[in-house]
């Protein structure tokens, strides 16, 4: 039976980071994206590192970021896969010896599979809400009828998600997994231990 995967983005602190792990994350977001309220360091990234459990899927987000401080966090964190939220070209994603995600942003009226083509190497596709000038935790929702039924990519779900929606959107979308960070926060930076269980049981249709 298929089982929606779980990323649980925007991960500050090694206390949420144990806490997303227990409630049942398959995956835990780092953003390395200075102006973000979420933004972590390479010593706390380092430090939610050494927390991290086996089988847990440790993930760097980056916008528009010089390769050095790619390589920089990659060799902090030891970043398990990358995740790109700014306009990187596929060749700018391939070249730090990790398996990639690349996030595109959904807007009205855009057909999705040319571009989802135009990065076949990564190893999925998050598509996220288009707000200008807003590269990503918008806390917003795209209309999920523009999700593709069919990709030649798995493909993610962000966008405003939260325990009173996911169920919805996965039954609307299909998605091979869900991104969520405000959703199951308590502030923006802090996530909120009920809203994190509650989520991740609505994903699994408990």
């Amino acid at each position: 039976m298929f089982r929606t995967r779980v990323k649980i983005c925007g991960i500050t602190n090694v206390e949420d980071a144990l806490m997303a792990i227990d409630a049942g994350a398959d995956a835990l977001g780092l953003v390395f994206y200075p102006p973000s309220p979420r933004y972590v360091d390479l010593d706390t990234a380092a430090a939610i590192r050494r927390a991290v459990q086996p089988f847990v899927t440790l993930v760097g987000l980056f916008v528009n970021a010089p390769a050095d401080d790619i390589r920089a966090a990659i060799d902090c964190a030891q970043l398990d896969l990358l995740q790109f939220h700014g306009d990187e070209s596929e060749s700018a994603c391939t070249c730090f010896g990790r398996p990639y995600i690349k996030a595109l942003r959904v807007r009205e009226g855009e057909t999705l599979e040319p571009l989802i083509a135009s990065y076949s190497s990564a190893q999925g596709i998050l598509l996220d809400t288009y707000v200008e000038n807003v590269p990503g935790g918008t806390g917003r929702q795209f209309d999920w009828r523009l999700f593709p039924q069919k990709s030649s990519k798995p493909l993610i779900l962000a966008g405003g998600l939260d325990a009173q929606n996911v169920s919805e959107a996965i039954r609307s979308t299909h998605p091979y997994a869900v991104d969520v960070s405000g959703g199951v926060e308590a502030s923006k930076g802090r996530k909120d231990e009920f809203k994190l269980r509650q989520f991740i049981r609505e994903v699994a249709g408990e």
